[in-house]
């Protein structure tokens, strides 16, 4: 199985790698500027990965914390979304080692969920059962990804959710990309499998 492939500066568009060596000099104001093109990213991942709000928020100050301190090391080796994906993955993946510890009983409500982002876009005139299956589905989704191990989970949101290609996602992951289409084939398998049971009971 080939590893993803290293890019190099020249890969880097223009635009970024000025904001990027304008990060690395220590101008707030391009810090900022990073900061607010790739938050709702970072946050969104945060929620898929970990299903809490609040420890989404929490990850993201650490996220952009962590790349304030280590944006002089960026490289060009790939895009700058996928080394912040990268960042942010290994720092959920350590959120999530502490939070399992600790065992929520409890996972977000579907009410809190529609509370923090809003309804579920459905088409026009969706009658009261449509909406109330629409529900259940994404509950059902919700619960069988957080039965996935981590890995797995990260992977399926990488593709499926941000739409990251395998390349992308063996960079964000640092595995190879056959590693991350196996995870891929387990992942789907185990939510098929999990979806089944559901309907069934």
């Amino acid at each position: 199985m080939k590893d993803a492939r290293a890019a190099t500066w020249s890969d880097v568009g223009g635009r970024e790698a000025a904001l990027v060596q304008r990060c690395a000099a220590g101008d707030d104001e391009a810090f900022a500027d990073l900061v607010a093109e790739h938050q709702r990213m970072v946050v969104q991942l945060a929620m898929n990965l970990l299903g809490d709000h609040d420890e989404a928020l929490d990850l993201s100050q650490e996220v952009f914390l962590r790349i304030f301190r280590t944006i002089q090391r960026f490289r060009g080796q790939s895009s700058l979304r996928t080394w912040i994906y990268r960042i942010a993955v290994n720092q959920a993946r350590n959120r999530h080692r502490f939070w399992r510890r600790r065992h929520r009983a409890d996972q977000v409500s579907l009410d809190e969920h529609v509370a923090t982002h809003g309804e579920f876009l459905s088409g026009g005139g969706a009658t009261p059962d449509r909406i109330l299956a629409q529900k259940e589905l994404a509950e059902r989704l919700q619960t069988a990804l957080d039965r996935l191990p981590f890995d797995q989970r990260t992977a399926i949101v990488l593709r499926e959710v941000d739409g990251l290609s395998y390349d992308e996602i063996a960079f964000s992951l640092g595995v190879a990309v056959g590693t991350v289409k196996s995870r891929l084939t387990r992942a789907r398998q185990a939510l098929r499998l999990e979806l089944r049971e559901a309907r069934t009971t």
